[in-house]
């Protein structure tokens, strides 16, 4: 049996839907609501039984699964970037993360955990997932730290040869309607574009960087899920590994990448970032891949104009899910 929490939520549905792709049917499928109805994403998908979160980690503790448990994807945490209650992120994102982590590797099983690129902050560090360099990173909101707080407690508990901790970077796609504000500027581009003709971006506010031209590393959900399955197969591969295309790039070419997939000329406003996201405004992402590359995972990503097009024509327009 194969355990996917967050499976109602973005990468976790998309996840479920990869597995299926894949042959998988024994999966158990876990988020917060006490029905699996409650989440559109999980309606055209297949798999054997849904579980709310509580009740999954009760009946897991208790032995339920012993010697069944192939493998835990935790996708399941509070992902917003603006969540300020320190004590709902520690108990959603840290304490529950904890608690099934050793409950998993108690009943045999493999242990996948999503991370976060948040927990570099604004890079000064670098983003290299060497384990040595843990102790020198900022995070810059709550959220990133609840991240950094995990990958730190799992390095001092010892388990990092054990289980796998993938900090995803920019993640885009389908199944991620419901995240609001933290959805991609690929779907909120989109709309942007499909309500007023334009889109709005961040002007610069750094020497240097062009208006737009603040560059991240965006990795479609399609190769992140991929990379992510693949640790499930591949126990030798423990530790923290970045998952991200390895390549930075702007947000004009991700924007201009909208406007051609739907044979629109490029209408790009700049407008001045808002007070309280400036000094905590990520002006560089590109995910260091050595490790996972030299783990075994060679795999080529998706290219940035390819995986846009397919997003909207394929789901933005139309607002189509995975599998349906």
């Amino acid at each position: 049996m194969i355990v996917v929490t967050g499976a109602g939520g973005f990468i976790g549905s998309v996840l479920v839907w990869h597995l299926n792709q894949l042959g998988e049917r024994d999966i158990l499928c876990v988020d917060t609501h006490p029905d699996s109805r409650d989440y559109p994403n999980l309606a055209p998908l297949a798999f054997r039984e849904y579980l709310g979160h509580t009740a999954f980690l009760t009946r897991l503790k208790s032995g339920a699964w012993q010697g069944e448990l192939r493998c835990v994807f935790h996708m399941g945490a509070c992902s917003s970037t603006t969540e300020m209650d320190e004590a709902y992120l520690r108990r959603n994102n840290l304490d529950y993360a904890r608690e099934l982590c050793l409950a998993t590797l108690d009943a045999g099983g493999r242990f996948v955990h999503a991370g976060s690129a948040a927990t570099y902050g604004d890079g000064s560090e670098g983003y290299s997932d060497d384990h040595r360099h843990l102790d020198d990173l900022k995070p810059l909101n709550p959220y990133a730290w609840s991240k950094q707080h995990f990958d730190l407690w799992a390095r001092d508990a010892g388990l990092l040869d054990r289980i796998a901790v993938l900090k995803y970077f920019n993640v885009y796609g389908p199944n991620e309607w419901h995240k609001g504000a933290m959805r991609s500027m690929v779907c909120k581009g989109f709309e942007q574009i499909r309500d007023t003709g334009r889109v709005r971006l961040f002007r610069s506010d750094q020497p240097g960087v062009d208006d737009g031209g603040q560059r991240r590393d965006f990795i479609y959900v399609k190769d992140a899920v991929a990379t992510t399955e693949w640790f499930h197969s591949h126990a030798h591969a423990n530790g923290i590994y970045n998952v991200g295309t390895g390549e930075a790039n702007t947000w004009n070419r991700l924007m201009n990448a909208i406007f051609a997939a739907i044979r629109r000329e490029p209408q790009i406003e700049y407008i001045d970032m808002p007070e309280e996201l400036r000094g905590k405004y990520q002006y560089f992402t590109q995910a260091d891949i050595t490790k996972l590359r030299t783990a075994g995972w060679h795999r080529a990503f998706t290219p940035l104009e390819d995986a846009v097009s397919q997003y909207v024509r394929d789901h933005l327009v139309g607002h189509k899910s995975l599998g349906a």
